[in-house]
């Protein structure tokens, strides 16, 4: 775990916003026609749509997250499907405590 990449995914509010809704998605997003939300992910325009920006900067974001490792994107049809990486979120959490 790059802890540098790790802490500048986590350096923007938006970022770590959607961080948070992904850790519950059905309590945060509707239901989607393909695609389970725990599953599969959320889809990235929704999650857009939610964080009320345009589709280009939600991907910007998404892509930080997804280098950070702290996302998995997943595509199903034409579209990209986002849900957290519980297993590197908890290595950067170990490297930042042991770290600071």
């Amino acid at each position: 775990m790059n802890i540098a990449v790790g802490l500048h995914a986590l350096s923007n509010k938006s970022r770590l916003q959607i961080l948070t809704w992904l850790k519950d998605p059905r309590g945060h997003f509707p239901p989607q026609v393909d695609g389970d939300l725990v599953k599969d992910g959320v889809c990235g325009l929704l999650i857009a749509k939610k964080l009320r920006v345009s589709q280009p900067t939600v991907s910007e974001h998404l892509r930080i997250l997804s280098h950070a490792k702290l996302l998995d994107g997943k595509r199903i049809k034409k579209w990209t499907f986002y849900k957290r990486n519980e297993k590197q979120i908890r290595e950067l959490k170990k490297v930042i405590s042991t770290k600071l």
